[in-house]
């Protein structure tokens, strides 16, 4: 089914491409159930082919409306971009929703920049005001929240998802899908990703518990403790954007506000300060445990548990502990 070149159907709309259901869609659809019915407009989710069967199933549950499933599937950044700039060309959605991943935070900020609208990131909380909406977003680092009014007709909005709660409708919706075909909107390749890290198997974004170090380790060699502390506990590892810097570990395996986003029930930090930059990243953290020689480092303030003491002296034991 082809789209109508023209018409406002005054939606909120969020968009998902890739292989899978990213960890997040689901809390946004969240969000964008609840201010649509505030707004008193329909929600839709438009995704590429490969997710259509899965976010039929999710997309009940959620508050959605109407699926669009892109006939064409975009392979790069680039082609997402314009594929995404010419659905909201054709369709003027209100509201234009993205998960804030790391590519979902660059597609939403190109979208809106092809499109001449506006567009906020680290967004956590949305809702109607007067003839406007009302946003709060996460600043500094997640240290503190601003607020903003966005009083065009229509924006562009990537979310933190970690800050919002999923919730599922009761009865649930009835979906329409559909496929739609879309002219792209823009030129050709503005650049190339020729190498990238990967990380094979679960993300770090997915991990139920995390065990993540930092400068506190002392050298790269202590690091190997983080790793045998997450295998004992059967967890992933990461670390901070420090360590990263001095070439420890790669940048997929990177937790704060330029690297991974997480949720995990326990996080445990080894030789972190806490910075807001990396908080960014964990906060969300049903429960963090901190280990750091300096009482009054800034992780204490975020973490449930916290040891004053030098983590290199105390792995080995947890580690034999965690095993036992």
């Amino acid at each position: 089914m082809d789209m109508k070149q023209g018409a406002d159907v005054m939606t909120v709309v969020l968009f998902s491409w890739g292989d899978r259901i990213e960890g997040g869609a689901v809390e946004a659809l969240t969000l964008a159930a609840e201010v649509a019915a505030a707004l008193g407009v329909e929600v839709r989710w438009v995704v590429t082919p490969a997710l259509e069967q899965e976010a039929a199933s999710a997309a009940a549950l959620h508050g959605v409306q109407q699926l669009d499933v892109i006939a064409a599937a975009p392979g790069s950044t680039d082609e997402r971009v314009s594929v995404i700039a010419g659905y909201c060309k054709a369709q003027l959605p209100r509201l234009m929703l993205f998960n804030q991943t790391v590519e979902g935070r660059v597609v939403a900020a190109r979208v809106a920049g092809r499109l001449g609208l506006p567009v906020l990131a680290n967004v956590v909380s949305l809702a109607p005001d007067s003839d406007a909406l009302r946003a709060e977003a996460s600043a500094y680092g997640g240290d503190t929240r601003a607020e903003y009014l966005l009083k065009a007709p229509r924006n562009v909005v990537s979310v933190v998802t970690t800050a919002v709660v999923a919730r599922k409708v009761d009865p649930a919706v009835q979906v329409e899908t559909r496929r739609v075909e879309v002219e792209p909107v823009g030129g050709g390749a503005a650049f190339e990703v020729i190498s990238a890290p990967q990380v094979q198997g679960q993300r770090l974004e997915d991990a139920e518990i995390i065990v993540s170090g930092g400068r506190g380790l002392g050298k790269r060699e202590n690091f190997e403790f983080v790793k045998e502390m997450a295998d004992a506990l059967g967890g992933m590892w990461g670390g901070s954007r420090a360590i990263v810097d001095d070439g420890w570990i790669d940048s997929s395996r990177q937790v704060g506000l330029t690297g991974k986003i997480t949720r995990p029930g326990l996080y445990i930090a080894l030789g972190i300060s806490g910075a807001s930059q990396h908080m960014a990243g964990c906060s969300a953290a049903k429960t963090i445990i901190a280990i750091n020689t300096d009482p009054d480092a800034s992780i204490f303030r975020y973490a449930r548990y916290g040891v004053v003491g030098d983590c290199v002296e105390l792995l080995p034991e947890l580690i034999r502990a965690a095993k036992a």
